[in-house]
């Protein structure tokens, strides 16, 4: 059965259903461009995603099949981003949109469907996984528009496909194909449109069955492991590894493996 979370804008949808929390983009006139109303109600949801302890997973998805969401709305830059002042607003609470999504403790998925341009690709990458639909098209419009990304969103893209791939997403603003993103690594998974959602719902039931304390460490120590060496906190990451042997659902879990039965996990 599905709830309604609440959101503070019409034009971000979000459902609890079972053990997935959906964050819909829901703006298909615009093909779901994020408005500033959408970045402001990201953290809202996902703080209600986070405090329910029935959402194992969070899939963000764009509303119909045509995108993801093609980029932040162009309509709203004159109005809301024409001043330095505006400007600096404007990126204040989108950056706390993409951090807090990046920091979600919770596995967080981006499902792909049409077109993923411009900010809408840096949503797809703070996410921790993406799935795409044959239809999804990627690309960055910033040499279109004279601009740039900030600097931490140019290092997940360098991480995951490299420092010349980067250079020629940005160079070409060239749409680069669901087929090719899965080879260059952008993409983990590829399935036909009509199959997408089902594979997503089906990976989202096997994280749910699976302990979340190991989810919650495995992406807090991955975030240490992708600094410089010299920046890697030691001390966290042992306490992480501690704090998971001295839970509860360590007791479960291998209570469950030596009676050969499926365990019960509480994420305490």
């Amino acid at each position: 059965m599905s709830t309604a979370a609440i959101s503070p804008t019409e034009r971000v949808v979000a459902t609890i259903d079972g053990a997935i929390g959906w964050l819909v983009f829901n703006n298909p006139a615009r093909r779901n461009a994020l408005s500033l109303d959408m970045w402001q109600a990201i953290p809202t949801v996902l703080d209600q995603f986070e405090a329910a302890p029935a959402v194992r997973a969070v899939v963000l998805r764009g509303a119909g099949e045509q995108a993801f969401t093609s980029g932040a709305d162009v309509s709203e830059f004159e109005r809301l981003r024409g001043t330095p002042a505006d400007q600096a607003r404007y990126n204040t609470i989108s950056e706390t949109a993409l951090t807090r999504l990046q920091l979600f403790p919770k596995p967080t998925i981006a499902m792909i469907q049409g077109y993923c341009m411009s900010i809408g690709l840096g949503i797809a990458l703070a996410c921790d996984l993406r799935f795409a639909g044959s239809s999804a098209r990627f690309a960055s419009l910033a040499a279109r528009l004279s601009l740039t990304y900030r600097w931490s969103d140019i290092k997940k893209l360098v991480d995951l496909i490299g420092p010349a791939r980067t250079k020629d997403f940005f160079y070409s603003a060239r749409h680069v194909p669901a087929g090719e993103a899965l080879a260059i690594g952008l993409v983990e998974n590829v399935r036909p449109d009509a199959e997408i959602e089902t594979f997503t719902r089906a990976y989202c039931a096997r994280i749910a069955e699976n302990a979340p304390l190991t989810m919650t460490a495995t992406k807090r120590i991955v975030a240490e492991l992708i600094k410089p060496s010299s920046k890697i906190d030691r001390d966290l990451c042992k306490a992480i590894v501690a704090s998971c042997y001295a839970s509860e659902d360590y007791v479960e879990g291998r209570r469950a493996f030596m009676e050969k039965r499926e365990p019960v996990f509480k994420g305490k």
